[in-house]
């Protein structure tokens, strides 16, 4: 089922998700309606406050980059109480981002290029790794919701002037986009 992405200005954005218990009601289901959503709306990743769950829950699917990227082919996973235990500061990237709950809004952000997370998988797996490269930032990106946080956080002050009036419409719930949302002014 496509959920609608609740939007800026929607409270549950700016919360910290809570971890869940592996035997969450209808996990899987939620997992399959994630990635449906995401895909629906031309995503490469979505977490659960972007449905308005405030839980710690993010599906990413790379697939749909592997033309450019050939090393993310297949790659479509769900991480379960995922957690950045440490960043390795000693290499960043700086690329430009852009969110389903902050249309028609892109900056460059700069991220590490290397991290370390645990995480349980889509089949109840724990991992402890470091990943690198376009599916940390990704990663980064998207475990940024379930801190409470936006892409914009990670811009400098000037740049948030310059789009603050885009910012301001669109938590207002002033804008236009192709896919299903829950803007603020709709709660």
């Amino acid at each position: 089922m496509i959920l609608p992405i609740y939007t800026l200005g929607q409270p549950v954005l700016r919360k910290i998700a809570e971890d869940i218990p592996l035997d969450y009601p209808n996990l899987q289901q939620l997992i399959a309606d994630m990635f449906e959503t995401c895909s629906a709306s031309d995503g490469i990743g979505l977490a659960a406050p972007q449905i308005g769950k405030s839980i710690r829950l993010v599906v990413i699917d790379l697939d749909v980059i592997s033309e450019s990227f050939p090393e993310y082919k297949d790659f479509k996973h769900a991480f379960i109480n995922g957690h950045i235990l440490e960043t390795d500061d000693s290499e960043t990237e700086t690329m430009e981002e852009g969110c389903l709950s902050l249309p028609g809004i892109h900056e460059n952000v700069t991220r590490p290029k290397r991290i370390h997370v645990k995480y349980v998988d889509e089949n109840l797996e724990e991992h402890d790794e470091w990943i690198d490269g376009y599916l940390a930032r990704v990663i980064q990106h998207e475990f940024d919701h379930i801190e409470g946080k936006v892409f914009t956080d990670r811009i400098s002050p000037f740049r948030k002037q310059m789009i603050a009036k885009k910012m301001k419409a669109l938590s207002q719930g002033r804008f236009n986009c192709h896919y299903k949302v829950k803007p603020a002014n709709n709660k």
